[in-house]
């Protein structure tokens, strides 16, 4: 690719890497690209302008009788062809990208379903169950008998009770036992409690169809239906089975950026979402005499790193490096030092083929529901994983010995703590013996702590890479918000220092007494993008413990997706919507303001006892809005005016044992 640094004729001028990302290694790789002749996704961006309609959702393309455009300015001066209003084309287009998120997630928990059935059944050796004690909560909470049980036995009836998540077509799916009563009442009033995930999602693509759903309400309704079946169905299942399979998350210390990557071993990159891959890519590094085969080539050992999601649920778990987030995945191979990356489903930019040719770097695509033209394909079969992934190691090795290009690594890492599973913030909070999430809403009723956010999803090169989160997520926790963080934006979070214990010193007074207490970051890393499911069992706990209400609506709590750009993210802040949070997205939203549908996600839901939209491209002005609404619920709940604190003497504590 030319340089276009630099405006020639009418060619336009592109911003300088520095002006695209706050994240120094990326801006490095970037200028290095640059100066290589090499394109990445920054560079698209700067040169192709969003179209303006289509980001309204303006537009109508689901029959040849269009595409039919509208006018977002004056949005009912016209109607498409069909007679179809703004309101419907909006909905119907919204709804399509809930359809299509949701399957993302429930298609990644089916398939960790297919191989947890599998192992228990004894047809893939290569993996087991690591985690017995969540196999049995996990169990309990669907109403399995537990007690006097074998593993065997417990894990066979929780297959099969999960598996209606996916294939029932009537009654309600098997986590609705873990909504709050109040909550649940609510979703059965407004007839949106989901059936079975392939019914939600193949109904919504029905109703979408071409003279089927014309009300933008009906739509909407079946939009809640549909993302629920996401959040406490399919990516509920993913999180769980990986946890008993792979083992439950604890804080670990595991370092980010590019820095990762060493010059003189073979680097291994993994990037996507299905731990699966990833867990068999481990064993294979690790076997003697591949690590033997690569010192014979030259190299002093094989460095396995993770980017994405499924990097972010491998640092949670072993703590293993992760090299950036999805707007890197570019420019890490940029560095010439990787020797291979393997990619799975979700978030793989096609333009990775590219620029892994430029730097004779292997891509290979391991994953049947997702080839890439360029890439090799190295199909993963869990029955014999290290089959692909031993010939993967082996490739990457042969890669190392003939590298042609030169090598630059941007010699920085950051250090954070990740893994805050529900479950270890439950024994974080009150110990092995009185877990509890009644601390935290004790800090959060005496005023200690303001409230909590979830600020997840991905990075945009539409907006400042990084920034967005990074600044957001600073103003939350200086204002007392205890923020929650998965996916993409965990990365951002954790490149910026805001993921250890002594980021407590840019949170305001009470947050930092409770995180300097417990010795915790204001800033909890929970995993994956699927793993946003334990924000939604973590604000159900909330709940359950008292004082915060009686729903999930009723909480001081918000949430963001301040760079979404997938419709994973789409049915992710749906889902929370529907189970009552506010939620404040960034960059841009598929909708024309003054509409009726526009009034219905970001008023009228609400109106319904579940939660609503927001919008705004500004950091600073999202964190005012979300803490508006958590101090409007703090009003509500009457607990507005901090607490004066008690001191506890022995006899006080000896009443509360």
């Amino acid at each position: 690719m030319p340089d276009k640094s630099k405006e020639t004729g009418k060619e336009k001028k592109m911003p300088h890497p520095g002006e695209m990302t706050i994240c120094e290694a990326t801006e490095q790789m970037l200028v290095k690209a640059r100066k290589d002749g090499v394109e990445t996704a920054f560079d698209r961006a700067a040169t192709m302008k969003a179209c303006p309609i289509g980001a309204d959702s303006a537009c109508c393309k689901h029959c040849s009788m269009g595409p039919c455009r509208l006018n977002a300015k004056d949005p009912y001066a016209k109607v498409g062809v069909c007679g179809a209003t703004i309101d419907t084309i909006m909905a119907r287009n919204f709804a399509r990208m809930v359809a299509s998120g949701a399957s993302a997630h429930t298609d990644h928990g089916m398939s960790m379903l297919d191989v947890f059935r599998e192992v228990v059944n004894g047809n893939i050796p290569d993996y087991k169950i690591k985690d017995v004690l969540k196999l049995e909560s996990v169990a309990r909470s669907v109403g399995i008998e537990v007690e006097g049980r074998t593993q065997e036995d417990i894990a066979k009836e929780l297959y099969e009770e999960l598996e209606r998540t996916y294939t029932q077509v009537d009654g309600e799916i098997p986590f609705m036992k873990r909504v709050p009563a109040k909550t649940l009442e609510t979703w059965r009033k407004q007839g949106i409690v989901p059936r079975g995930a392939m019914r939600e999602i193949m109904e919504l693509m029905h109703r979408t169809h071409m003279g089927v759903d014309q009300h933008y309400e009906n739509i909407t309704r079946q939009c809640s239906r549909t993302a629920l079946s996401d959040g406490w169905g399919g990516s509920m299942v993913a999180t769980e089975i990986s946890d008993i399979l792979f083992g439950t998350p604890v804080p670990v210390a595991a370092d980010v950026n590019m820095g990762v990557l060493k010059e003189n071993m073979v680097n291994i990159i993994v990037h996507g979402h299905e731990p699966n891959l990833f867990e068999s890519m481990l064993e294979s590094v690790n076997e003697p005499t591949l690590i033997q085969a690569a010192r014979d080539a030259g190299a002093d050992g094989i460095n396995l790193v993770g980017m994405c999601c499924s990097g972010a649920e491998m640092m949670s778990r072993h703590g293993v490096p992760h090299a950036g987030n999805f707007m890197s995945t570019e420019a890490i191979l940029v560095t010439g030092a990787v020797d291979s990356m393997a990619v799975d489903v979700q978030c793989i930019k096609q333009g990775l083929a590219k620029v892994a040719e430029c730097y004779g770097t292997y891509l290979f695509t391991t994953n049947p529901r997702c080839h890439i033209e360029g890439a090799q394909h190295i199909e993963f079969h869990e029955h014999t994983p290290k089959e692909t992934t031993d010939e993967i190691v082996i490739k990457s090795i042969s890669r190392f010995k003939s590298r042609k290009m030169p090598v630059e690594i941007p010699q920085i890492t950051n250090t954070g703590i990740h893994g805050f599973s529900h479950e270890y913030i439950n024994y974080m909070l009150g110990g092995s013996f009185r877990g509890s999430y009644t601390p935290l809403n004790d800090n959060i009723i005496n005023g200690r702590i303001r409230g909590v956010a979830g600020v997840v999803g991905c990075t945009n090169p539409r907006v400042k890479h990084d920034e967005v989160h990074v600044e957001l997520v600073k103003e939350l926790i200086k204002n007392d918000v205890l923020v929650l963080q998965t996916g993409c934006s965990q990365i951002s979070l954790a490149k910026a220092g805001l993921l250890t214990p002594e980021a407590a010193y840019l949170a305001g007074p009470g947050l930092r007494e409770v995180c300097e207490t417990v010795g915790m970051p204001p800033v909890l890393g929970m995993g994956s993008c699927v793993d946003n499911s334990r924000i939604l069992v973590a604000a159900a706990e909330m709940v359950n413990v008292g004082g915060l209400g009686e729903s999930i609506a009723d909480l001081p709590a918000a949430g963001a997706a301040p760079e979404w750009m997938s419709e994973k993210a789409i049915s992710i802040g749906h889902y929370f919507v529907a189970s009552g949070v506010y939620t404040v997205f960034g960059v841009t939203f598929p909708i024309v303001e003054k509409t009726k549908f526009h009034d219905l996600l970001f008023n009228g839901l609400e109106q319904q006892g579940l939660g609503k939209w927001g919008f705004s491209p500004d950091p600073r002005e999202m964190a005012r809005m979300m803490i508006a609404h958590i101090d409007k619920k703090r009003k509500e709940l009457g607990i507005d005016k901090a607490r004066e604190r008690v001191l506890v003497d022995m006899s006080d504590r000896r009443a509360m044992a």
